[in-house]
């Protein structure tokens, strides 16, 4: 009677795992079992964004995306990825994941504030005066697009903030530059930066009237030098 019973559960086992079935057995984990699923895993990748393990965060949004495209929670999953990246401040990496989340779904109801992180990932790129203005131009096309595409948003209403920090910082770089002209004595140079300065980057928080007295200050120099080659030629 022990010996059938023994077969009988042997040949129980047997059946489960021909037909491809995955049977639970008593010192299995029931709950490493339940974490098989999108929703448990999004939610851990949750729980480690908000820890600040933004690495571990993304391998897990990454597992939702992969591994079950076709649910709800794969977009979901995207934004987190972007979301991580942002939050860890690989700004690069998170502007790509926030391009491709628009490209991927330019009808989802998050694409304003997919566009305005994009923005911020350069607004954020922003070092030195001393540094070319690339990413500020970057950052001012996605804050322009944005607010051209949805003005009723109030990401709209944020990046008409941001695009007004950026030409600052634009304008600072112009007068960065029209400065260090001046004191190498390149005054046309210099001139023509600090012109540009007051055309283009009027009233974003420059100090104007420095700008006009740099100008004034280049105009007597350039007007100096010409008037004693002018001399030499009597």
């Amino acid at each position: 009677m022990v010996n059938n019973k023994k077969f009988f559960a042997a040949l129980l086992i047997m059946i489960f795992l021909l037909a491809g079935c995955k049977m639970w057995l008593p010192w299995q984990s029931r709950t490493g079992m339940a974490r098989a699923n999108p929703e448990s895993i999004y939610q851990q990748g949750l729980e480690e964004y908000k820890a600040g393990r933004y690495k571990r965060s993304i391998e897990l949004f990454q597992r939702v995306k992969e591994e079950y495209p076709l649910s709800a929670l794969a977009i979901m999953a995207e934004m987190g990825i972007a979301d991580s990246f942002f939050s860890g401040k690989e700004y690069p990496e998170a502007a790509l994941a926030y391009k491709e989340f628009v490209d991927l779904h330019p009808t989802n109801e998050n694409l304003p504030y997919a566009i305005y992180q994009t923005g911020m990932c350069y607004l954020n790129q922003l070092t030195t005066i001393d540094r070319d203005n690339s990413e500020a131009f970057k950052a001012v096309k996605e804050f322009e697009r944005l607010t051209a595409r949805f003005p009723d948003s109030k990401f709209s209403a944020l990046a008409d903030q941001k695009i007004r920090e950026c030409r600052k910082s634009m304008g600072e770089k112009e007068l960065y530059i029209g400065e260090f002209y001046l004191k190498i004595k390149k005054y046309r140079a210099s001139l023509r930066r600090l012109e540009k300065v007051a055309h283009d980057y009027a009233n974003v928080g420059l100090d104007d009237q420095k700008v006009k007295r740099l100008i004034t200050e280049a105009q007597n120099h350039l007007n100096a030098a010409t008037a004693k080659k002018s001399w030499w030629l009597f």
